[in-house]
């Protein structure tokens, strides 16, 4: 590996690796658990077990860490393991900040555990610098978490601002990219001491592993915790989910870059819509943080991008239920285009609207998607 190369040769060319025993072009699946020592008790590849340190799982870490332009990276095995376990290693009753339009499944464990005493949460809206400065309490704050774009609103957060006001508060400051990815925005050059990506979605880009990761500033106490925590309670990821993971990031640079533009030529399509109430993506010019995304997201606005329907929630629902080419499913960030009514997924406590689809757009042709939701919202 070069550190000349690019992000798009790193991500090609799987940070360089070659099998080092046939010189196959593709890394290998090391499914081994344990590895034998030398006569003098020591590991000679540096590699004894692999809850820790499995070579398949540290070839997509490297690239990841490489990508964020951070020191580390950790694989854990699904994107809520990678950050609940940000919050798991904070002090019983410690104070965190969090997003109050977020994924919900995140959302809703942090509820849980504010009202068990397990933690101390303050929901705020992010994407509103004073609504973080005023939700952080100074020396008391462990933790503020921002999510940029949000789901599924697609606010975009000040990265910049915000870590500014947490570590002003003495917290420490987390980011899910996961919509975003390393090819659009890179919270950690922005400040951000760690960022979080549900590996599900983009970095896998298949729809066939559920995976986590966490990326760090630097190789102090933050990784080491997080490292011994992951150690500690073996929410690993297994070398051949490891493998395909490596497999999908080969092509995340093209498919992200294709599905921004596709959703772009969507979201300004379905503005004119006569069925449609409001379209919510940061690459439209009168999004409320459209000046802000232009400065943070560099290259695209990512593929995800919600409409809200006229009729309520009953026309959601059935525009939802003629659609042919857009799949019914939960999850994001695949190849195929998915379509969900996201508040009746979340429940009764959902802040979502209820006339509101999420759109993930995929690779297909962006006229055939705009047909598709033409004819079932028509």
């Amino acid at each position: 590996m070069s550190n000349d190369w690019s992000p798009d040769t790193l991500i090609a060319q799987a940070m360089g690796e070659i099998e080092p025993v046939y010189k196959g072009v593709v890394p290998p699946i090391h499914p081994a658990t344990t590895y034998i020592r030398d006569p003098d008790n020591s590991y000679p590849t540096g590699v004894a077990y692999s809850r820790d340190d499995n070579p398949t799982t540290r070839v997509p870490e490297r690239l990841l860490a490489a990508l964020e332009q951070g020191q580390e990276a950790l694989l854990f095995a699904s994107g809520m393991a990678s950050a609940v376990a940000v919050f798991e290693t904070l002090p019983i009753g410690a104070h965190v900040v969090a997003q109050n339009v977020m994924y919900w499944g995140l959302r809703e464990w942090l509820r849980s555990k504010h009202e068990a005493g397990r933690l101390s949460v303050t929901f705020a809206a992010l994407e509103e610098v004073g609504a973080a400065a005023a939700a952080v309490r100074s020396g008391e704050t462990k933790l503020v978490w921002a999510e940029s774009p949000s789901n599924p609103l697609w606010r975009v957060v000040d990265i910049q601002a915000v870590a500014e006001v947490a570590h002003e508060a003495g917290a420490a400051f987390a980011v899910d990219s996961t919509a975003a990815t390393p090819i659009l925005t890179r919270p950690l050059t922005l400040g951000a001491d760690i960022v979080m990506h549900s590996a599900t979605k983009y970095l896998n880009g298949h729809s066939d592993v559920i995976a986590g990761t966490l990326a760090f500033k630097d190789k102090g106490p933050l990784w080491q915790l997080l490292k011994t925590y992951r150690h500690d309670t073996g929410a690993v990821l297994a070398p051949f989910e490891s493998w395909l993971l490596l497999r999908g990031m080969r092509t995340l640079h093209i498919r992200v870059r294709v599905a921004s533009s596709g959703a772009l030529t969507l979201a300004q399509q379905l503005q004119s819509h006569p069925m449609i109430e409001q379209v919510r993506y940061p690459g439209l010019q009168d999004a409320p943080d459209h000046s802000l995304a232009k400065r943070q997201m560099g290259g695209g606005f990512g593929g995800m991008l919600s409409i809200q329907i006229k009729g309520g929630e009953q026309a959601a629902i059935g525009a939802a239920a003629r659609v042919k080419i857009w799949k019914r499913a939960t999850s994001l960030g695949g190849v195929e285009s998915l379509i969900e009514h996201r508040s009746s997924i979340e429940g009764l406590r959902s802040p979502v609207p209820t006339n509101l689809l999420r759109l993930s757009v995929g690779i297909e042709d962006p006229a055939d998607l705009y047909g598709d939701l033409d004819q079932a919202l028509s």
